[in-house]
């Protein structure tokens, strides 16, 4: 059997690396796999001419350099709305499309609450960068979702550029014209996966969204998984079953 050619997406929080160590470890040997670190994050700081493009031309140098015609896309969070992106541009060098909790899927159609929600996200801007990731992250989960401790220690370098780069995220989505009508013209297999303690203000609304636009859409729900604890490093071996077969439909299986 031929491993399946994945590219996947993190989100702006955390690498690539930690955060598909476990999947990747579950997937082997199954995947021809990379794990790609953000566009964002290859400088100290955001490039001013940065966007969801940038991280969609990322992909595609990536997998050129590979000699991958077309492969599978898999995105968390910002990598999510990225891979939204980037189906909408290059549809033709996709053979499926993951969206583990994609943080933005365009600017139609919101719910009044989903509105509310954003507007919250931008009266964070200007906070101290601690108080900003606190706000940031329990404003994504329900009020009983419990959040992870950060680890003993200093934290890692990389974290420092994690402010700036949540900020350039929520700007980008604000100016990116997401093309609905290319995303409906997608007819290669789309999984969404959803952890039931995120808040649906943004993630329900999303998949639901999502649900009428996609031909072939499938939606699964991690029920006490939400988006700081999600179902890919919580749960790796379901989500590698369910991309397993998601895959095989992408390269033309039952």
């Amino acid at each position: 059997m031929t491993p399946f050619r994945v590219v996947l997406l993190p989100g702006s929080v955390l690498p690539a690396g930690p955060a598909y160590g476990r999947l990747l470890e579950v997937l082997a040997p199954d995947v021809d796999a990379v794990a790609k670190d953000l566009e964002l994050y290859a400088t100290d700081a955001p490039p001013p001419d940065w966007s969801l493009d940038t991280e969609a031309d990322g992909v595609l140098r990536e997998a050129d350099a590979r000699g991958w015609d077309t492969f599978h896309l898999l995105g968390y969070s910002g990598g999510g709305a990225a891979a939204l992106a980037l189906t909408a541009t290059h549809p033709e060098r996709l053979r499926s499309l993951a969206l583990l909790e994609p943080a933005w899927a365009g600017n139609w159609d919101w719910s009044p609450e989903h509105t509310r929600l954003w507007q919250r996200y931008g009266e964070l801007q200007g906070l101290p960068p601690d108080d900003f990731m606190r706000s940031f992250t329990r404003l994504q989960v329900k009020p009983d979702a419990v959040l992870p401790s950060p680890p003993p220690g200093p934290p890692p370098s990389w974290m420092a550029k994690r402010p700036a780069g949540i900020s350039a995220f929520l700007q980008g989505f604000n100016r990116y014209d997401l093309a609905r009508e290319s995303l409906a013209a997608f007819a290669k297999p789309v999984l969404f996966v959803l952890g039931g303690m995120s808040i649906p203000d943004e993630q329900g609304d999303n998949a639901a969204r999502l649900s009428r636009v996609f031909p072939d859409f499938r939606l699964e729900v991690f029920p006490d998984r939400h988006h700081f604890d999600p179902p890919h490093r919580a749960e790796p071996e379901r989500v590698a079953a369910l991309l397993r077969e998601h895959w095989a439909r992408g390269d033309g299986g039952p």
